[in-house]
């Protein structure tokens, strides 16, 4: 077989497999929304190279500009850390919809602790260790004490949406603490060789990486984006390469099995769920950080990112490379909107265009959703009793 034979084949090949993916085993109505999603983004990315003035080359404009990219890295970031965190909670089998309360008391304190001591990162520590401390209660209630995990997760958010308001008030006198420092970008971090790097040019194009179209956005982000996207990696190789990650699988799947196996499924719960409380506050510290003060009025700055987090790892199917890909949706087109309303590109009311990811997300999952809950979420166990 001749050289252009065999590309030709893997080519097709490709194609197929990729036509799979998307069509076999999809109903009608799927199979037409992706087909008109398809032809959209063909004639929008079209649109954005022949005619960058049309209405739809201006839509295409504002979605591959520098600033939406690094909206949607920054908005990402809560978001993600409670998705993961999340995902390590109900595998195990306790369902911790009580992760928006966990972002709501690290921001907080973050936000506290770095005005005590002068450093993002002693404040990302504090917000951590808050998130962490109101986790392991949350899961002596529901593990210790058999409660319900939905009402417990509940009262989780509900202690910190009234917690965190009312220590701000105490302490700075409103709901709206002070400003402190913010995290710094990776140009403006200091860091030896790495922060000029970036910023120089690179021998062969004569571009610096900053300054790449579009991707440049993820050569001038702040730290907690890159341990966003450290801890989606570590998180899916715990999960699927390690011996806690089969015991955080078996318990929430088979506790039962576990426990013969000889593995205590309660220590394995209370890591898990500590865990999430680790996650969720290093997003919650990073997202009042990222702009270097707590709000506490209405909803808190946090703002449902907590149950968006909880959409983006089921719609993820409780895979961190999963919810990564659906949290950069909803950001992406959070990000999109937000450069839509600040540009003016259509003469739209801006509570509509407001709503734009709110109602793909909604579309999206009703009709690609397709997860299933781990067998014992939600389910209490104790050792030696029959299932």
């Amino acid at each position: 077989m001749s050289d252009d034979s065999r590309v030709v084949g893997t080519a097709r090949d490709a194609v197929l497999s990729t036509y799979d993916r998307l069509f076999v085993g999809r109903s009608r109505l799927q199979q037409g929304v992706i087909g008109i999603v398809l032809l959209a983004a063909v004639g929008l990315v079209a649109a954005g190279l022949l005619a960058p003035q049309s209405d739809a080359g201006r839509l295409f404009a504002v979605l591959t500009a520098d600033s939406t990219l690094a909206a949607t890295l920054r908005l990402s970031v809560p978001i993600a850390f409670a998705a993961l965190g999340g995902i390590f909670a109900e595998k195990s089998g306790v369902i911790n919809i009580g992760l928006e309360g966990l972002l709501i008391i690290s921001a907080f304190v973050g936000i506290w602790a770095t005005d005590v001591t002068g450093s993002v990162w002693y404040g990302l520590i504090g917000g951590v260790l808050a998130s962490t401390l109101l986790a392991g209660l949350f899961a002596i209630v529901c593990i210790e004490f058999r409660a319900d995990q939905i009402i417990a997760g509940l009262a989780v958010w509900l202690i910190a949406l009234g917690l965190a308001p009312f220590l701000s008030s105490v302490i700075y006198g409103s709901k709206n603490s002070t400003s402190v420092d913010t995290f710094p970008t990776l140009p403006d971090m200091g860091i030896p060789v790495l922060s000029d790097a970036v910023k120089a040019p690179m021998p062969v194009v004569g571009v610096a990486p900053v300054d790449i179209p579009f991707f440049g956005a993820l050569f001038d982000a702040s730290p907690p984006v890159y341990l966003m996207l450290l801890a989606v990696a570590l998180s899916w190789y715990t999960l699927h390469r390690t011996a806690f990650g089969r015991w955080v699988e078996a318990s929430g799947e088979n506790p039962k099995a576990l426990d013969t196996a000889g593995v205590n499924v309660h220590r394995v719960r209370y890591a898990a769920v500590l865990l999430s409380g680790v996650l969720a506050g290093v997003g919650g510290a990073a997202l009042a950080l990222g702009v270097g003060q707590f709000t506490g009025n209405g909803p808190t700055m946090v703002n449902g990112k907590g149950f968006i987090a909880i959409v983006a790892y089921l719609f993820g199917n409780y895979n961190p490379v999963g919810a990564l890909a659906s949290t950069m949706l909803f950001a992406g087109l959070d990000a999109t909107q937000l450069t839509l309303q600040a540009r003016d590109v259509f003469q739209v009311p801006t509570e509509l265009v407001r709503t734009i990811p709110y109602v793909t997300v909604i579309v999206v999952l009703a009709l690609f959703g397709r997860t299933r809950i781990p067998s014992a979420g939600g389910e209490h166990y104790e050792s030696g009793e029959d299932e």
